[in-house]
């Protein structure tokens, strides 16, 4: 029984320290890089300013003439009876004709009450608006990579908590069958050790499953892009130069959410500008150029006549009543406006409330976090101390046990607390706009 549980213990931490030497390292900066370059969310929008930006350009503007060609022909074959003013008749049966024509046409539009000037500047705006979609994109990903991250980061220091606690589970089955052959204990104390090992070993094979599982959620978010395996870093850096004031000032100048709505106030403003613009009239340019030929058959004066030329025009609408329909979209694009303006106000009162909630709970958790790593030396002192009396026959198994399971239980709280601190502080900094401007 000793060799066997020996075993279990030594395979858990072989296989535990040689999966970690072979593993990759993934930094935070690495990380950031992956899935800036991979996930599949960010290419997408990615995809969509390029959208965007080809949609402002002048060629989707109406500034620039339409030039088209139109070409055609026509053949005919007729039977046909022919009365001349002299009387004479003639009758023609299977009489050949054909009609060609070509001509390239030139329209363009001069004045539209400028509604074509306040259409390029609102898909102007909406580029900006479509990169802000963007930002706010990447954002979410960052947020998101670096939530899935530290549960990796934790679950590693999670598992090598739990494999030294089965270390120190395996030397005091060794102790105790030790001390059962010199007649120093009973059996009972091997059999509790015994049952500590197992309970040891399942909780050190679950936290290795949820640390696999982590890095797959991990490696998704980097669009599959490590193929190898691999290891993050546990060591975690805290902003201690935040200041509150600054950050919130920071939030209602440059939160994604809030530029986004700034930017749908802009666009909606010119929409207004836009519907107006169909009161006004409408002038534009016309030219084309022209080549008719006509084949005629037998009963026609002209066997073949051909005709070529220019022509050009100006030409005015001026939509003067339409039914009421201009005056309609109007009224509800300075409706849509008024909404926008609406959603504004209410968005900042929700900003000022979330960064406040976000501010106390990252304050919170880092007090938390700092406490846990004073928890964490005072524990461990119990268990040294506990340990050497144990070893000394001054306390029994299971008080022995007892202050193994209180420092594990503090090295897991300690670990939980410090990346939920980390956490907090970046949706903190995403609040206020700030995420894409630290150092990872």
């Amino acid at each position: 029984m000793k060799n066997k549980n020996m075993k279990i213990s030594f395979v858990s931490l072989l296989f535990f320290t040689t999966a970690l030497l072979a593993q990759q390292k993934i930094t935070p900066k690495d990380a950031v890089s992956l899935a800036l370059d991979n996930n599949y969310g960010i290419k997408l929008a990615e995809n969509q300013v390029e959208v965007a930006k080809n949609n402002a350009s002048i060629l989707n503007a109406g500034y620039l003439p339409t030039l088209r060609g139109v070409a055609g022909a026509t053949y005919n074959i007729d039977n046909t009876e022919a009365e001349f003013s002299n009387g004479d008749v003639t009758t023609l049966t299977g009489a050949e004709s054909s009609r060609y024509n070509a001509s390239v046409e030139l329209g363009y539009t001069i004045f539209d009450g400028l509604g074509r000037s306040y259409n390029y500047k609102q898909l102007k705006e909406t580029q900006q608006l479509t990169a802000l979609q963007a930002r706010e994109t990447i954002e979410n990903t960052i947020l998101q990579l670096f939530t899935v991250y530290y549960n990796v980061a934790e679950f590693k220091e999670n598992t090598a908590a739990l494999a030294q606690t089965l270390e120190i589970s395996n030397d005091r089955l060794t102790r105790a069958e030790y001390q059962f052959d010199y007649g120093q204990s009973t059996k009972l104390e091997i059999l509790n050790a015994e049952v500590d090992i197992n309970n040891d070993s399942i909780n050190l094979m679950n936290a290795q499953q949820q640390l696999q599982s982590a890095k797959r959620d991990l490696n998704l978010v980097l669009g599959n892009a490590v193929t190898n395996a691999f290891d993050v870093e546990t060591n975690v850096t805290f902003t201690n130069l935040l200041n509150k004031s600054d950050l919130l000032s920071k939030a209602k100048a440059y939160n994604a959410s809030l530029l986004q709505i700034n930017k749908n106030i802009e666009i909606n403003t010119l929409i207004v500008k836009s519907e107006k613009a169909a009161y006004l009239p409408t002038i534009g340019l016309t030219g084309s150029y022209g080549w008719n030929k006509n084949d005629n058959n037998a009963a026609s004066f002209l066997a073949v006549s051909t005709n070529t030329g220019f022509s050009g025009g100006v030409n005015l609408s001026w939509n003067l009543f339409d039914g009421g329909s201009t005056i309609t979209r109007v009224k509800n694009a300075k409706i849509n406006l008024e909404n926008q303006n609406l959603q504004k106000e209410e968005f900042l009162i929700t900003l000022e409330r979330d960064f406040n909630n976000a501010w106390d709970d990252y304050q919170n958790k880092l007090n938390i976090y700092k406490l846990q790593e004073k928890n964490i030396v005072t524990t461990q002192n119990n268990f040294d101390r506990t340990a050497e009396k144990f070893k000394l026959g001054q306390l029994n198994s299971i008080e022995f046990r007892q202050a193994q399971i209180n420092l594990l239980n503090a090295e897991l709280t300690k670990n939980q607390a410090k990346y939920a601190a980390k956490i907090a502080e970046l949706e903190l900094l995403k609040i206020s706009g700030e995420i894409l401007n630290i150092n990872f």
